[in-house]
């Protein structure tokens, strides 16, 4: 099981990501061991969705990251 999941920090700023092991990559988030989340500050878990194979989460994930995503995560974390 894969998950492609949306983070928020304090300031606003979004991170995008995909893991197979969502506790285990929080903490790294957590951690600094990733280097764009290591200069956010409290960051949240805001949305996120389940895939069961690798390709179709990686594909959500690109999805996300491309100005259509964008679209559609600012309407949906809108509300």
């Amino acid at each position: 099981m894969y998950t492609v999941y949306i983070l928020r920090s304090e300031e606003g700023k979004l991170y995008k990501g995909m893991t197979n092991n969502l506790p285990r990559r929080l903490n790294e988030h957590r951690n600094g061991k990733t280097q764009t989340t290591s200069r956010m500050n409290n960051f949240l878990v805001v949305y996120k969705e389940e895939y069961e194979n690798f390709d179709e989460a990686r594909k959500r994930e690109l999805y996300l990251k491309s100005a259509a995503g964008r679209r559609f995560l600012k309407k949906t974390l809108r509300s």
